[in-house]
């Protein structure tokens, strides 16, 4: 029966990671040298919420690596995709509480993975741009987060209306 979860939700989460990667592929814009991806955002938060943090940093990872790969993503996406996954994955987790998950993803990748990005910038990035580097991934990082949360939240909330929530929940965990 667990071999039947696990296997449930690994599938879950490679259908969440291709939409991330698809979703950066057609709705990713440029900010003060960040490529902004809310699709990453908002798969995020359907993690925390179908998935658990376990799943949602691992989906984040992968959704990063593969835009890597495919030049639709920057060095910078890891932390701040993987940190928002985290503490919203947690945070729902502890708390069932679809606002203060969306809050967290905010705070996890637009403040936390934004100041973890300078690590990564300092190290694969044009030197020109350290000086600005540290604090300015804050503002694109929010501007992307804020927008994935906003349609992540939108989303939970009609399947939630329609109960279609409550029967992927099910599904997931049968």
């Amino acid at each position: 029966m667990m071999r039947s979860d696990s296997t449930k939700k690994l599938a879950a989460a490679g259908i969440l990671c291709a939409v991330a990667v698809v979703g950066s592929v057609f709705f990713t814009f440029p900010v003060l040298g960040s490529k902004c991806a809310p699709t990453q955002h908002m798969v995020n938060v359907l993690c925390a919420v179908f998935l658990g943090p376990g799943y949602g940093v691992a989906a984040a990872f992968t959704a990063s690596l593969l835009r890597n790969l495919l030049g639709v993503g920057s060095i910078v996406a890891f932390p701040g995709s993987m940190c928002g996954a985290l503490l919203c994955g947690l945070t729902y987790q502890k708390t069932k509480n679809l606002p203060a998950t969306l809050a967290a993803e905010v705070l996890g990748t637009g403040i936390l993975g934004a100041l973890a990005a300078y690590p990564l910038a300092r190290a694969f990035l044009d030197p020109a741009v350290l000086p600005v580097a540290f604090y300015g991934y804050v503002v694109p990082f929010l501007l992307s987060t804020a927008a994935g949360s906003i349609l992540a939240g939108a989303l939970v909330f009609a399947l939630r209306r329609s109960g279609a929530l409550r029967a992927m929940d099910a599904a997931l965990k049968r």
